[in-house]
């Protein structure tokens, strides 16, 4: 069976045929960042961004392609980071002003920058907002930070579960004995909120309260506290795999990072179903420029508030901050989300590692060519 299992998935490394020529021309030789899509590349008012710069890196290194970046793209991307963080307040930006007023792109950008400087082996060049109390002031106290979790709202469980986690950044800033009363306080809200039949947080449709479950995992996993109520998780998961329509890479991705976080040992017939159906679903978000878009009708223009769908509600969403231009084409948060479906898949199944055949064949001649990626 194990021998089926990779035949699925050998089948499903087809769907990268062209990926790593898209994410090579997505590169900025000027600013050593990466754009999000195509359009944002060619349209003048787009610049390469922390997201999406991250994500190209993280697909680097997760592909085992890490060697092809030479020294001097190294520092460029290194100085991209370091460029991004302001002096005064320790955190990360775009150059959208917008993007500073949304709280979770805030986070994230701390996350990723500070996460890709450290793959580099560099750091920032200027002190953390935890080190300079410029972290929110629901940090203030164990007490203001439980009553904030509280006034999170879950009614779309994808983006209030993201909100909530997105304070673990600013928790893992303090010092161990400083984050204990913290930590106590969010695990104790969270036990209280998780619904004991499906396992899930929150509300809306089954794969937005996946989605916000998967949010959550994140934060359990930075604290390294297990996930409550697996099995509960896991019936719900093979429910909305079998019954619903993935529209979104999110709804795609999640369901399998849960599944790998949970560790559960699945039969193969199980494991054998979820696969196909889930390579099945990534083809449907395939696209012809060689990526993969992040909605099934086009990539979303602003990634930042495509967690709420047309017809769903979320109270106070910060404004959009487009990073291309929403057409039919691949974009960044989708591929590194694809590249992380298939190395989970294999990991799944108990698979030993092997790379995607394409990723050396298709960057190296690309970045061999100084005229149209830099050097």
């Amino acid at each position: 069976m194990h021998s089926y299992l990779e035949d699925i998935i050998a089948r499903g490394d087809g769907l990268f045929e062209g990926f790593f020529e898209w994410l090579a021309l997505q590169y900025d030789e000027v600013s050593g960042g990466f754009y999000y899509a195509r359009s944002s590349r060619e349209g003048e008012a787009f610049t390469p961004d922390i997201e999406s710069t991250a994500q190209a890196l993280n697909i680097i290194e997760c592909c085992g392609a890490g060697s092809l970046l030479s020294a001097e793209r190294r520092a460029r991307i290194v100085r991209f980071f370091q460029a991004k963080q302001d002096p005064v307040t320790g955190f990360f930006y775009d150059a959208d002003p917008r993007m500073r007023r949304d709280d979770v792109m805030v986070g994230r950008a701390l996350g990723y920058s500070l996460g890709a400087l450290g793959k580099l082996g560099a750091a920032p060049l200027h002190p953390l907002p935890g080190h300079r109390n410029m972290a929110p002031e629901y940090c203030d106290s164990p007490e203001v930070y439980a009553e904030w979790l509280r006034s999170v709202s879950l009614a779309n469980s994808w983006r209030g579960c993201d909100r909530l986690c997105n304070s673990a950044p600013h928790l893992m800033q303090m010092t161990a004995e400083q984050r204990q009363p913290f930590l106590r306080e969010a695990l104790s809200y969270f036990a209280s909120m998780q619904d004991p039949e499906t396992g899930l947080w929150g509300e809306g449709a089954p794969y937005v309260q996946i989605s916000g479950t998967f949010k959550l995992l994140t934060f359990y996993n930075r604290f390294h506290v297990p996930l409550p109520r697996t099995t509960e998780i896991y019936r719900s998961l093979r429910h909305a795999l079998r019954n619903e329509r993935a529209v979104d890479m999110c709804y795609i991705r999640n369901p399998i990072s849960l599944l790998s976080s949970m560790r559960m040992e699945l039969p193969m017939k199980a494991l054998a179903e979820i696969t196909e159906i889930t390579l099945h679903n990534m083809a449907q978000l395939k696209r012809e420029d060689g990526g993969f878009s992040r909605e099934i009708d086009h990539s979303p223009p602003a990634p930042n508030v495509a967690q709420v769908k047309p017809g769903e509600y979320y109270p106070d969403m910060p404004a959009a901050v487009p990073l291309g231009m929403g057409e039919v084409e691949g974009d960044m948060n989708a591929g590194t989300q694809a590249i992380l479906i298939r190395y989970s898949l294999r990991e799944l199944g108990g698979l030993p590692e092997r790379h995607l055949p394409y990723a050396e064949a298709e960057l190296l001649p690309l970045w061999a060519d100084a005229k149209r990626i830099g050097e």
